[in-house]
């Protein structure tokens, strides 16, 4: 599958790549004619996950078990009784309460770099630029700020909504002096990382493996429009997923999580606008910052710990949101569809290809193989 400049940015239409003087053996079910299918890239990269994923959890109970029984012969050569078992951290924490911090940094960290490494192994055997996957792209600091203006201000206009029509109301503070700037750091940093691995994990590799592979039908639908086509089509399920991630969140419910699908929507439209996660990074970090730690709701069912206020929800659970939090209430739905708006015209321009010029190593005219991405075919080296 190749593909030619688009006469409109994000629209692409076809071309048939030139023949090789020779037929390439490597033009098969696995090939195409600029390398490895998308379906094996994401096979690959799923089994890859899997491997790496396994691999560090076997590690880690391994040294859990050595480290209980390493107790357990302590206290009897004391002549004491067997300590309690220690909670693992592979163990989730018990949902009924606020959520230490450092578990929730310890395992979005864990998560980001098993993520990460395996993206960087499929850039590495793709020949492609690991920026490729949604952490390139121009002005990253910038994008990353406008992101968390704009998701401060919409959880914030939310929250207003929510207390003035009496849906949630303020109990009590629980920080004050110097505790609120540590826990308003250390949840905003916690808040960062939760961001990127899930702007990474589920708009990242996937997205832009998807995307390519889905090019194809994009062609038989409209030539002119297949980038287009295939970007949504790919968005579509990866929102799905981000969905799926959040079914077992504690008190979430159907019109909860028909949200979270809406707010899956909205960080693609962040990526197709901005070519880059970086604003859907800082508005996803603002946005759960504002309800965990500054409003002290809960978030997807779940409190932190650290958080500046007490709160409850008052009501009928349609509105209030319940046990979900803000995001559960109808009233969130406007206010995603309001940032959908905003982003459409704080960005106006089209999103430009994802792969962008120069994202992959040169390649010659005698070796059309050597690609395989939403980049038109150019038989010329790439500089």
């Amino acid at each position: 599958m190749d593909l030619t400049p688009p006469q409109h940015p994000g629209d692409f239409t076809t071309q048939t790549a030139p023949p090789p003087s020779v037929q390439d053996p490597r033009r098969t079910i696995f090939f195409g004619p600029f390398g490895l299918r998308a379906l094996w890239s994401l096979l690959l990269y799923l089994a890859l996950l899997g491997i790496i994923g396994g691999s560090v959890f076997a590690i880690g109970h391994e040294l859990y078990v050595h480290h209980e029984h390493a107790a357990a012969l302590t206290a009897a050569k004391a002549g004491k009784p067997a300590p309690p078992p220690s909670k693992s951290i592979f163990v989730p924490p018990d949902s009924s309460k606020p959520m230490p911090m450092v578990v929730m940094i310890i395992g979005e960290l864990a998560m980001f770099t098993l993520f990460f490494s395996t993206s960087w192994l499929m850039a590495a055997i793709e020949r492609r630029k690991l920026s490729a996957f949604g952490l390139g792209g121009a002005h990253p600091l910038r994008r990353l700020f406008m992101g968390a203006f704009w998701g401060i201000t919409f959880i914030s206009l939310l929250i207003l909504a929510l207390h003035s029509f009496h849906f949630l109301s303020f109990d009590s503070r629980l920080d004050h002096g110097p505790s609120i700037l540590f826990w308003g750091a250390i949840q905003l940093f916690a808040f960062l990382l939760v961001g990127l691995t899930e702007e990474y994990t589920m708009r990242g590799y996937l997205q832009f493996t998807l995307t390519r592979g889905l090019v194809s039908i994009g062609n038989l639908i409209s030539p002119q429009h297949a980038r287009t086509i295939a970007f949504w089509s790919a968005a579509v399920i990866t929102s799905a997923l981000f969905l799926s991630a959040h079914i077992h969140n504690s008190g979430e419910n159907w019109l909860g999580l028909f949200q979270v699908f809406l707010a899956g929507l909205l960080f693609v439209v962040a990526l197709w606008r901005t070519g880059s996660l970086w604003w859907g990074i800082g508005f996803h970090m603002t946005w759960d910052w504002g309800q965990s730690f500054l409003y002290g709701v809960p978030d997807s069912g779940m409190l932190d710990q650290g958080r500046l206020f007490s709160t409850h929800a008052a009501g009928n659970p349609l509105f209030s949101g319940g046990t979900v939090g803000p995001e559960g209430s109808v009233l969130c739905m406007p206010i995603i569809l309001l940032a959908i708006v905003v982003l459409f015209f704080t960005h106006p321009s089209p999103q430009p290809p994802l792969e962008l010029p120069g994202s992959q190593p040169p390649l010659s005219a005698q070796d059309p193989f050597a690609q395989d991405s939403a980049l038109p075919y150019n038989p010329s080296p790439i500089a």
